[in-house]
C-alpha cells in the first residue's frame, strides 16, 4: 500500500477512537489489518485529517498500535481495571494546556513526545464519547464482524455497522434460513 492509497476499509467517519479501532476488520472470513506500516498509519492519519499533525514514522505506529489495543481492550470489557488502566497509560502521555488566543479562550493539546500524538488524541475522543452518550458506543451485531460504530440513530437502536454490509447479510441469512425448512 502506498502513502497516496485510498482507505480500502468498509466503514469510515465514524468517532476517531472507533475509527482507530475500525483499522481491523473482516474481508472475506479473512481479519485484515490497515496499521501494518507506516503506509496504513498515513493513510489512517489522512483519512482523519490528522497528517499534518503527526508523523506517520515507526514510533507513531507502535504508540498508535498501544493505543488501539489498549482502547479495543476497554471497549470489550468496559469497566474492566486492566484496560481502564492501559487507556490511562496511553492518556498519561499528553495533557490539555488551557490557552488564550485573540479569538478567545483555547485548548492546545502537549505531548510528551509527538509519535504518542494519535494514540492519545483517539484516546481522548472517546473519553469524549463516554462523557456525551456510552450506551451509544456499539460493536456491530454481525457475528463474522468486527467494527465498531457511534450510534447516531434518533432512538439509538441501530444494530449494523452497515445496513448495506452486515444489516443485509444478516436479512439474507435469515431469509435463506425461513426458506431452507420450507
Amino acid at each position: 500500500m502506498t502513502a497516496t492509497a485510498t482507505d480500502p476499509r468498509p466503514l469510515t467517519g465514524e468517532p476517531l477512537s472507533l475509527d482507530l479501532l475500525n483499522t481491523r476488520w473482516m474481508a472475506d472470513g479473512v481479519r485484515q489489518d490497515l496499521l501494518t506500516d507506516t503506509d496504513g498509519l498515513t493513510v489512517w492519519l489522512v483519512s482523519n485529517g490528522l497528517d499534518g499533525r503527526f508523523a506517520a514514522d515507526a514510533a507513531t505506529l507502535r504508540h498508535t498500535l498501544v493505543a488501539r489495543d489498549a482502547l479495543a481492550a476497554l471497549v470489550d470489557r468496559p469497566g474492566d481495571a486492566g484496560a481502564t488502566a492501559a487507556v490511562d497509560a496511553v492518556l498519561g502521555h499528553g495533557r490539555i494546556r488551557a490557552t488564550l488566543t485573540a479569538d478567545g479562550p483555547g485548548e492546545t493539546a502537549e505531548f510528551t513526545d509527538p509519535a504518542y500524538g494519535p494514540g492519545w488524541t483517539a484516546a481522548r475522543d472517546y473519553l469524549d464519547l463516554l462523557r456525551t452518550n456510552p450506551d451509544r458506543i456499539r460493536a456491530c451485531a454481525h457475528e463474522a464482524c468486527i467494527l465498531h460504530f457511534f450510534d447516531t440513530s434518533r432512538n439509538g437502536t441501530r444494530r449494523w455497522c452497515s445496513m448495506a454490509l452486515c444489516g443485509n447479510r444478516a436479512k439474507a441469512s435469515r431469509h435463506y434460513a425461513r426458506t431452507k425448512d420450507n
